[in-house]
């Protein structure tokens, strides 16, 4: 009996990982290289259009990522290695400007202090390489790269930069109309990026409870004036959870021209 049903099962195995693939196929999705975070793993994903122009561009967490991150650990800050993760896309993405995702976890938030000092993820959907990304330096090894600044029409009306720049980031562009800038508690914001000139990355910020707390969540992407390189852009953000998985899917992606 034991001979038949290891054949069996492991018929069973293969037939369900086909099955898997042939979806993915049939939808037209290139899932990414999984990622360890934590007790869970995360991913990334692109849905293609019958052309192979992106309709979609994502990152998969498992929810037992969000039931296992430390949360008010003082030994465990954000912004460090061991709290930050490379996510790449499928080799075979074309069509937008998005090379990799950068994700982060803030245990205790970050400054300015009462503001963004929640625990939260940053998404990081970097527009160069991961190498540029780690050639980052201190801002003050570098001051005059980070500021220098891309025109403001590549930046969403009213963003503006508070100063300074993280390493391994570059200089952050924030949205002044955001909840948490009028007496409202932060809960999730979209963030720019940019160093030496270019506009280097596209991020949400969104906060452990609002991960946990939304099953259908859709925003719009504030628009930039312009776009410093041809491509496929987002115009919508949205959060959706299924299946012990929550998704941070762009959405509504749309040509634009560099200008």
């Amino acid at each position: 009996m034991k001979k038949i049903l290891v054949p069996v099962l492991l018929l069973a195995t293969i037939f369900m990982s086909c099955k898997r693939d042939s979806d993915n196929a049939s939808n037209n999705i290139l899932k990414g290289p999984e990622v360890k975070i934590y007790g869970g793993k995360a991913w990334t994903w692109v849905q293609a259009d019958k052309q192979g122009n992106p309709e979609r561009v994502a990152v998969t967490i498992t929810d037992a990522v969000l039931n296992s991150v430390p949360v008010g650990d003082a030994s465990s800050h954000g912004h460090t290695m061991d709290n930050m993760w490379t996510l790449k896309f499928h080799p075979q993405l074309k069509g937008t400007e998005f090379n990799h995702v950068g994700m982060g976890w803030n245990p205790n938030g970050h400054e300015p202090e009462n503001i963004y000092t929640r625990p939260h993820f940053d998404f990081h959907f970097y527009m160069i390489s991961p190498e540029e990304v780690a050639a980052i330096p201190l801002y003050e090894q570098a001051k005059n790269k980070f500021d220098n600044w891309p025109t403001a029409s590549y930046f969403p009306a009213g963003y503006f930069n508070p100063g300074g720049g993280v390493p391994m980031m570059g200089a952050h562009w924030i949205d002044p109309t955001s909840r948490e800038f009028h007496g409202q508690t932060f809960t999730e914001t979209f963030i720019f990026g940019s160093y030496d000139g270019k506009v280097t990355f596209y991020e949400p910020m969104i906060t452990l409870e609002f991960l946990k707390n939304n099953n259908n969540f859709a925003r719009s992407i504030p628009q930039p004036a312009k776009v410093q390189k041809s491509g496929y852009y987002p115009t919508k953000l949205r959060v959706i959870k299924h299946d012990g998985v929550t998704e941070v899917i762009y959405d509504e992606m749309v040509y634009r021209v560099q200008s």
